[in-house]
């Protein structure tokens, strides 16, 4: 089905949805937190790309990365419907992903990525966040 805006109308009023973020994979991550034990962090930060979690006492950041958004290599897919949308979307948020990470370990800080998938572990979450803190 063709849309019946034009491309500057579509764009113009997709410029003003805004997204909840990731809360249920935050809220997960805190629950992994307060289960472990790990103490010292805070939220929105206004750090390049604005990590989940920041550790400043440590120095290290977390970002929990959702499958579907930052293209997970197991279960990232690329929707059937505008597919060449998609993968240049997609494809710019993993360059855009590497980037923040390159910019902030280049400033002196550790870069945690988890992914949504591995909070279903939470074992395997703590262990690898306390080896950074």
């Amino acid at each position: 089905m063709a849309d019946v805006f034009s491309k500057i109308q579509r764009s113009q009023i997709m410029s003003k949805v805004k997204g909840t973020g990731n809360k249920a994979t935050e809220l997960r991550l805190i629950q992994i937190f307060r289960e472990f034990g790990i103490s010292g962090w805070r939220r929105k930060s206004k750090l390049a790309g604005k990590p989940d979690f920041v550790f400043r006492r440590s120095a290290v950041v977390v970002f929990v990365d959702g499958c579907f958004w930052h293209h997970c290599p197991i279960h990232g897919a690329i929707p059937s419907s505008n597919t060449a949308f998609w993968k240049e979307k997609l494809r710019k948020n993993v360059v855009r992903d590497k980037e923040v990470s390159r910019q902030l370990k280049a400033a002196g800080w550790g870069v945690v990525r988890i992914w949504q998938h591995e909070l279903r572990e939470p074992h395997r979450v703590a262990k690898r966040l306390m080896r950074h803190l």
